[in-house]
């Protein structure tokens, strides 16, 4: 008898920021699951990219300073877990803001759930899920 596959989830940059750089104890169950891989953790190329990029920002280099975390360690668990995948086609709905797009054309070409805390992005909850998304689906994990 075989598992069932693991939930695949796309997890925008302020997530993988959360569950690597912000320790934040909400995102403890995701990160769990993404690490022992339980859940699949799909990304593209240009998420990679934004991520690297963000973690240059003032504000989060303090707090990796802060913290003695190298950037490259973050880069690190993102080379680790996420499986790479090419960039999606475009989804049937776009997002006002279009940094949150390509996050959203690969959770619905993957019938993916997406982790985001973008407003611009939980305010189309009911149009991803008609494309068969989970928008912040829980991710405790049963004791």
């Amino acid at each position: 008898m075989s598992l069932p596959a693991p939930m695949l989830r796309v997890l925008d940059t302020n997530i993988v920021l959360d569950l690597w750089v912000f320790d934040e104890p909400q995102a403890a169950a995701l990160r769990t699951r993404v690490e022992t891989g339980t859940s699949g953790w799909i990304a593209t190329a240009a998420m990679r990219e934004e991520l690297a990029r963000v973690l240059d920002y003032p504000q989060i280099a303090k707090r990796l300073i802060a913290r003695a975390l190298p950037a490259d360690t973050v880069l690190a668990h993102f080379d680790r877990h996420a499986q790479l995948q090419p960039d999606a086609p475009k989804a049937p709905y776009a997002c006002k803001d279009a940094d949150d797009q390509k996050f959203i054309d690969l959770a619905v070409a993957h019938s993916a759930a997406l982790h985001s805390k973008d407003a611009q992005v939980l305010c189309m909850k009911k149009r991803l899920a008609r494309c068969g998304v989970a928008l912040n689906p829980v991710t405790t994990i049963p004791a």
